[in-house]
């Protein structure tokens, strides 16, 4: 495995990572068998720009990335040793054939069925734990990070430490929706009740020694104010949002737009 993205030259020790989630490109690519945009093209401008790492989450009926996506983008991370791949999905469609095949730094299962648009909960622990105990294992086996998508209930961070992953990527669905609500309505009380089972999963699992991710329509918007009361997330994976800044200011300036805010999360 290449070296780790903590060591990133543009990356303070302690800071939060940032994962651009590429499948919106593929999804606009895939409108038209014109081949653009690129993915590939798109990835290289956002490492370029300071982007930690990438994210893809392939579907079986391939309506965004592609496993020659897959291919790609694992060849273009050989020439940036010290950023991250991480492939999500549902490991029990099409995501654990991509792993086994390209070996990404961090696997992050999702419970995602076939139909979804997008991902919209966390795993049901303890209900899950066994058809997930040995997908964890044989993904270790393979030495690839595991991460679980979870909702922010901090009783079920125990079972993930049971199962034995590194990681678990907190579902920010309902804090990014109560925050919006702020925004329009020039409050702030929505997001402080939000973000509280953020802040509690977070603790448990950092207690328990589990390392913390968050990601779903976190945006330039309410990242800062995630990241400020949220401790030591260590990486964001951000898509949705991102593109549709990135439509408007280009690659680079976005990436740019996104670490600045992040950066700022970290002054008092």
């Amino acid at each position: 495995m290449s070296e780790s993205f903590l060591t990133a030259q543009n990356q303070p020790t302690g800071a939060t990572a940032l994962s651009v989630n590429l499948n919106k490109v593929a999804l606009l690519r895939n409108a038209r068998a014109l081949d653009i945009p690129s993915v590939l093209k798109a990835a290289r401008v956002c490492l370029q720009a300071g982007a930690h790492g990438l994210t893809v989450h392939p579907r079986p009926d391939a309506r965004h990335i592609r496993e020659s996506d897959v291919l790609q983008l694992s060849g273009l991370l050989k020439e940036w040793p010290t950023r991250e791949f991480n492939i999500e999905g549902n490991p029990f469609h099409n995501l654990m054939d991509l792993v086994q095949r390209f070996r990404p730094h961090q696997a992050t299962l999702v419970p995602d069925s076939m139909e979804q648009s997008t991902s919209d909960h966390g795993w049901q622990l303890p209900k899950d734990m066994d058809a997930l105990r040995p997908i964890v294992q044989q993904l270790k086996d393979w030495q690839v990070r595991v991460s679980l998508f979870m909702d922010p209930i901090a009783d079920m961070m125990i079972h993930c430490k049971a199962l034995g992953v590194q990681r678990v990527e907190l579902y920010t669905e309902g804090f990014a929706r109560a925050h919006a609500k702020d925004l329009q309505g020039n409050t702030t009380h929505h997001a402080r009740q939000a973000i509280q089972p953020y802040i509690e999963a977070a603790k448990t699992a950092q207690a328990l020694g589990l390392e913390v991710n968050a990601g779903h329509d976190l945006s330039a918007l309410n990242l800062k104010y995630f990241l400020s009361h949220v401790p030591r997330v260590k990486e964001v994976s951000i898509g949705q949002a991102f593109m549709a800044d990135a439509l408007e200011n280009g690659y680079a300036s976005t990436v740019q737009l996104y670490l600045d805010q992040m950066t700022g999360a970290l002054k008092p």
